[in-house]
Order: structure tokens, then sequence, then C-alpha cells
């Protein structure tokens, strides 16, 4: 497995503890506020990323992308979201620490990955959208500084090989936002990451 990817599960975990913390500041009716991601409500964002830890989990048992995409935006927070949230994250955590599970090839929509990669790019997703929801909160919104280092250092393993990827300007933009402008002269590392991924610090 490569070598960016050693860890991952904790790191997987750290970065969806990250997300839950500020996940538990939402007041009741900041849920319909809207979020950094185009078109999207706080409960959007959270249930993009509780259905998206299941989603994984069945790529993991043998689901496939034509599922994946089918399954994308179904409702899967009901009346308890953040219990949905914290369920999610572990099923999808205890799943991957199966053996075998990071080395098993899963039909991603983005094309065929390992399941170290798969994780990883769950992984990177989680840190970014942790930020997505302490903006739309109004909540402290500075990120672990050693997870915001690890997706830095390791973009182009996380998404090698994707038809589409952060790290290629001439990607369709689907699935990525599309960066805009540049990052001023002092930017934080945060904030430079936050840029290429399509955000505006």
């Amino acid at each position: 497995m490569n070598r960016a990817f050693d860890g991952i599960v904790d790191r997987y975990v750290l970065a969806s503890d990250e997300f839950e913390r500020r996940l538990r500041e939402v007041r009741p009716g900041q849920w319909s506020g809207p979020t950094p991601c185009t078109g999207w409500t706080v409960r959007h964002l959270v249930n993009h990323m509780a259905g998206g830890n299941l989603n994984y989990v069945r790529l993991l048992r043998g689901g496939t992308k034509e599922e994946f995409l089918r399954q994308r935006d179904a409702d899967v927070l009901g009346d308890d979201p953040v219990g949905a949230y914290t369920r999610s994250v572990r099923e999808c955590a205890r799943a991957f620490a199966g053996a075998g599970a990071l080395e098993r090839v899963l039909d991603y929509p983005l094309g065929q990955v390992t399941g170290g990669q798969a994780l990883a790019v769950r992984t990177a997703d989680s840190v970014i959208h942790t930020w997505d929801l302490a903006r739309a909160l109004g909540v402290d919104d500075a990120l672990d500084p050693g997870l915001v280092a690890w997706v830095d250092d390791n973009l182009a393993e996380i998404y090698a090989g994707l038809s589409e990827t952060p790290v290629d300007l001439h990607t369709t933009h689907r699935f990525f936002a599309a960066p805009d402008g540049t990052p001023g002269p002092g930017a934080s590392r945060q904030d430079r990451l936050l840029h290429v991924m399509g955000r505006r610090p």
C-alpha cells in the first residue's frame, strides 16, 4: 500500500471527529442555513458526509459505482442527524479496519482504487467539509494542522488515477469545486489548501 496511506483508518477517525465537533454546535435554526457548498444547506452537507460514509462501506462490500451514485443524495439522517453521522463513522472505520480491506480494489465512480486510497479520499473530503460546516455555523474554522499537512503533502497520491481530481486544472469540476483567483502572499497552509479545493477562506 502507498506509504501516504499509512495509518489511514486512524486519520479518517480523527478527521471525522473534527467534523463531529462542529456538528454538535448546530443550533435548531441552522439546519436549513447555507454553506460554502453551492446549493447545500447544513443538513445537505451533513447528509453528504453520513451518506458518503455508508456508500464507502457499500463499495468495500462489493457495491458498484452506479449504486454509489444512485445512493449519493438519499436522506440517511432521519430525525437524528448527529446520531446518524456518528454511527456512519463507526461503521466505516470498522469496515476499513477489517483484514484486507485497504488492499481490496473498489469500483469507485471516478476510477478503480484500493480501499486505502478510497479512505484517503474520504478523509480529505472530511477535512475540507469540516471547514465548510464551521463556516456555515460561524464557529471555529481552524482545521487540525496535522490533517491539513497530510492532505497538502499527499494531494497527488490521494487523487492519483481518478478521472476527476482537484489537482488537475483541466478537470470537469463535477465533483470538486474549481479554485477562484489566487491565494494572497501571506496565506496560511490551510488557506492555500482550501483554495486548491475551490474554497474562499
